[in-house]
Order: structure tokens, then C-alpha cells, then sequence
């Protein structure tokens, strides 16, 4: 399966194929100074230059070599956030900085998937699986405690913070429909369900400037957010309102599972494959 490093530009739609290859990449967040993006592929980081992006540069995470699609990188750019997945159900949060070196663990409560940072730069947000439902939790970036912000059955996931750090948005099916995208405070109360309709929708990402939300659309009856399926990207207000379908290809899981856009907000990046 051919990937293909995708930037989708706002204001007239324009898209740029940045970099391609035959390996499976994942992912892509965009650094605060706009200078490159970081991908996952065979369980590695790597590093693309955008005024060069010739090249993946691998990044050293090492002894950790199992690092899945939830990954990210701080508001001042200094740190890289990882999730290690050495077997199904193990995952656990690292952080680094930003060039490499000694991954420190977060939490030891396994299995837990992150998502988004505050944009003061002191809370992670992530899904988690405990009793056995998934739920969304916060932990402050240097370990401790982990909040648990929801409660009840169901699936949630894909958490990510608005610019002003007053909002978690998420997707879920606790409603018992299929998934939409839901907004609470930080603290999990005030919980507003922002879509209505039949699509599964997954992977909300508010933009930096404040001003919108993208997020994959799925058929409506698929299972989970599996990878090679034809999927809608779509854009809506970030003050909620009709969404519309800016994009359509082959994608999902690894398309956009983190936090993607341009730190000027104009832009963001995401990943769709082609069989070859």
C-alpha cells in the first residue's frame, strides 16, 4: 500500500502531495514553527523537513521501537509525545525531546493512547481503556495522577484540545448511536454533542486559530476506524453547525489520528493510501 503525505490548504481547497513512499507512514503532526512534520512507520518516528521533504530522518526513541499513530509535539516545540504498543493492549505515553533521546514514562496505566496537549503545556489528554470501557483522561505532562473525565459504557476516543484551552473535543458512541463528535470542559462537564448524523465520525482536530474542526467520516456501517476504506474528510465550525466533505479518498486508521494543522491554521496535513 502506497502512503502519500498530503497538504490540504483552506482557503481554495488546494491539495500538494508532499512525500510518497511504498512503506506504511502514519499520522502526521505539524511542528509550531511550521518547519516539518512527524510520522510513524514500523514502529519508529521519523522526521520530514518540509523545505526539503525528500527524506524521512528517523528519530530516536530507542530503547522504545514499537511506537503506534498517537503521537505529537508540545506548544513550545521542545518535546515529542509517543505511544509504545509492543503487543495489542500495551500501550503506554513517553515523552522525549523533540530531537531524541531517553523516552520517559508517563503513566504506567496500560493501555493508554494519546491525543492532544493543553496549550499551556502542562496536561496530556488520551483515551484509555480501565474496566474495560475506553474512556478520556487527562495526567499532567510530568506523570502523577490520571483524571478520568468520563464515565459509562460505550467507546471514546481521539481527544484534542481547542486553542484556548477551555474545550476537549472527542468522538464517541455512549449515546448508542454511530460515533459523533462531542466537545465538554476540561474538567468533563457541560458535555455538547456537535454532529447528528449517520456517518462514523472519528478524529476530531480543532484548528489553531480557533475557527474550525476537521475530522474522518466513515461509512456508516463500519466497525471501528479500520485503515483502506474510502472516507470523507469534513470540515465544520468550530461553534458547531452543518459540516462539509472537503476531501474524499482512501484512508482512516493513520490518515489523521493526531493533532495535523498548520500552526497558522490555513493548513493541515494528513495521509491517504493507494494500492499499488
Amino acid at each position: 500500500m502506497r502512503s502519500e503525505l498530503i497538504i490540504h490548504h483552506i482557503a481554495d481547497g488546494r491539495e500538494e502531495m508532499v512525500f510518497q513512499t511504498d512503506k506504511l507512514v502514519e499520522a502526521p503532526n505539524w511542528s509550531p514553527d511550521g518547519a516539518f512534520l512527524i510520522v510513524n512507520g514500523d514502529g519508529l518516528i521519523y522526521r520530514l523537513e518540509l523545505d526539503d521533504p525528500k527524506t524521512l530522518h528517523p528519530i530516536d526513541t530507542s530503547p522504545i521501537d514499537h511506537c503506534n499513530n498517537d503521537h505529537g509535539i508540545s506548544p513550545d516545540g521542545q518535546t515529542l509525545v509517543i505511544s509504545d504498543s509492543p503487543g495489542r493492549g500495551t500501550s503506554l505515553i513517553y515523552t522525549l525531546p523533540i530531537t531524541g533521546g531517553t523516552p520517559r514514562l508517563v503513566t504506567r496505566n496500560a493501555p493508554s493512547y494519546w491525543h492532544g496537549w493543553s496549550p499551556d503545556g502542562q496536561t496530556l489528554t488520551y483515551t484509555a481503556r480501565r474496566n474495560g470501557v475506553f474512556q478520556i483522561c487527562t495526567i499532567p505532562v510530568t506523570g502523577g495522577a490520571e483524571t478520568i473525565l468520563t464515565q459509562g459504557p460505550g467507546h471514546r476516543d481521539g481527544p484534542d484540545y481547542t486553542p484556548d484551552g477551555k474545550w476537549i473535543w472527542f468522538n464517541s458512541d455512549h449515546h448508542g448511536g454511530t460515533p459523533d463528535l462531542w466537545r465538554m470542559r476540561t474538567d468533563g462537564s457541560q458535555l455538547e454533542r456537535m454532529t447528528h448524523d449517520a456517518f462514523v465520525n472519528w478524529f476530531p482536530h480543532p484548528s489553531p486559530d480557533g475557527n474550525w474542526v476537521i475530522y474522518i467520516a466513515y461509512p456508516s456501517d463500519t466497525q471501528g476506524h479500520p485503515r483502506d476504506k474510502d472516507v470523507d474528510l469534513k470540515l465544520m465550525p468550530a461553534a458547531g453547525g452543518a459540516p462539509k466533505t472537503i476531501a474524499s479518498f482512501n484512508g482512516g486508521q493513520g490518515t489523521m489520528n493526531v493533532p495535523n494543522w498548520a500552526p497558522s491554521g490555513k493548513s493541515f496535513a494528513y495521509v491517504r493510501y493507494n494500492k499499488p
